[in-house]
């Protein structure tokens, strides 16, 4: 199979597509991939040094002022005659857009050329690169009912997020050790994504101190930026309480926690969902059209989660939230089902099902 990815920006878009081409790659080994993206952002650098083949556009994003905005969408009517050419040299069985900027041009002209396309959506809202796109793809794949009930449903399919499929997977490494933690002890693992939240750490000072005096072990992500900050505030903490700057290896960490609280990130909930994890969220109000909010509450609505907003986040309550799934082990059983029901850790298999239908 010879496939082009459009994916980038930001980790959210780039991860399950590269989740969905190693599996691709796992079942049919002689598949080609060529990703296309931006010449500066994260997958200029990842992509390549996984060893796919890479091409860079000269794109940016529709934002910003009027003028900025006119400026990026002529540059991205221009990008689509360089894309034809990427297409018209590669030859695709099918061009896959995983949303962001970076993936419009690729799949545009590849549908205007007739090849097959296909974009997947990881939030409940729709973002602006798939809005754009959806009338001339053949495909679309989302995560939530939310962008189900958005789609024309007749070529909209709900197969989850390709991360769900890798973590499924993963045979966990031992974290107890690791991290100095205590196997016979539930666990609870706060993290506010890959670089932390100086806002919520900000918040959690007066919880970090209440959890000393708990039966249960607290694993506290900082964010690398923040860790010598929140140490030096925090000064010296009885044994159940460990902090960390990052974690490098969250698939075991999060198949070996009892609850979970985190960030509302596609990726990360995709990974929630599938191992089922009793989890309470505090959705970033610094994202685009506030779609960690909407992903949030499909866990909360269904209860699989808890979800807390950051402006109503306070130390009183969150405490008794963590202590009311920690000392419920039917609650804890309850959301870990419905968490499973949500997930999709057949992703990849149902995805490349698909593509092989079309």
């Amino acid at each position: 199979m010879r496939v082009i990815v459009g994916a980038g920006g930001t980790g959210g878009h780039l991860y399950p597509a590269l989740a969905l081409v190693e599996y691709i790659k796992e079942v049919e080994p002689d598949s080609e991939f060529l990703f296309v993206g931006t010449k500066d952002r994260l997958e200029s650098e990842v992509v390549p040094q996984m060893g796919y083949d890479y091409i860079g556009l000269n794109v940016r994003g529709l934002v910003g002022n009027p003028i900025k905005k006119g400026i990026a969408a002529l540059i991205f009517v221009k990008s689509i005659f360089s894309a034809k050419k990427i297409v018209k040299n590669f030859k695709p069985d099918i061009v896959i857009g995983f949303g962001g900027y970076p993936s419009a041009s690729i799949v545009e002209a590849a549908a205007r050329l007739g090849y097959k396309t296909m974009i997947h959506e990881q939030n409940s809202i729709i973002g602006l690169t798939n809005k754009i796109l959806v009338k001339n793809v053949d495909r679309i794949v989302c995560c939530y009912d939310k962008a189900y009930e958005s789609f024309p449903k007749e070529k909209t399919y709900k197969l989850g997020n390709p991360r769900a499929s890798v973590i499924a997977k993963i045979e966990p490494k031992d974290i107890f050790k690791k991290y100095d933690l205590d196997p016979n002890k539930p666990l609870v693992t706060i993290v506010m994504g890959s670089l932390g939240s100086k806002s919520v750490n900000e918040k959690m000072i007066e919880s970090l101190k209440a959890f000393e005096n708990k039966d249960y072990q607290v694993l506290y992500v900082t964010g690398k930026p923040y860790y010598q900050q929140m140490e030096e505030q925090l000064g010296k903490l009885n044994d159940n309480i460990k902090l960390v700057p990052y974690i490098d290896d969250m698939p075991s960490v999060l198949k070996n926690t009892t609850l979970v609280v985190s960030r509302a990130g596609a990726s990360t909930l995709a990974e929630i969902t599938a191992v089922g994890i009793p989890s309470i969220l505090i959705p970033s109000p610094y994202v685009v059209a506030n779609h960690q909010e909407y992903n949030a509450r499909e866990l909360a609505d269904n209860d699989a989660a808890m979800m807390i907003l950051e402006a109503d986040l306070n130390s009183k309550d969150f405490v008794n939230k963590v202590d009311e799934i920690i000392n419920n082990q039917i609650l804890q059983e309850s959301m870990k089902k419905n968490a499973v029901a949500l997930g999709k850790p057949n992703a990849c298999q149902d995805i490349y099902q698909l593509i092989k239908e079309m």
